[in-house]
């Protein structure tokens, strides 16, 4: 099964959280900050006011709160509008 976003929607792949600090420290799950960059790996078609800017592939930096979280076969990823998207990373 695959996910495809409709509208202005956009599928992301947090990247992995951090597990080490600079001095080696482990730091535990419950203390881990949540990512605020990831992979887009799938688009919607846009609106009729909104066209897609981002394409899969594309390195992005969002909101700290965006997006919904789901996870699919055992994979999480975060899905939101495109307007939730601040930057990409070139």
């Amino acid at each position: 099964m695959k996910i495809q976003p409709l509208a202005d929607r956009v599928l992301i792949e947090p990247a992995p959280a951090e597990t080490k600090t600079v001095g080696g420290i482990i730091i535990p799950d419950t203390a881990k900050e949540k990512p605020l960059q990831g992979t887009v790996v799938a688009v919607g078609n846009g609106t009729k006011d909104e066209e897609m800017v981002l394409k899969a592939g594309d390195q992005v930096l969002y909101g700290k709160y965006a997006g919904t979280e789901l996870e699919h076969e055992g994979q999480k990823y975060l899905i939101m509008r495109q307007s939730d998207v601040v930057a990409i990373l070139a």
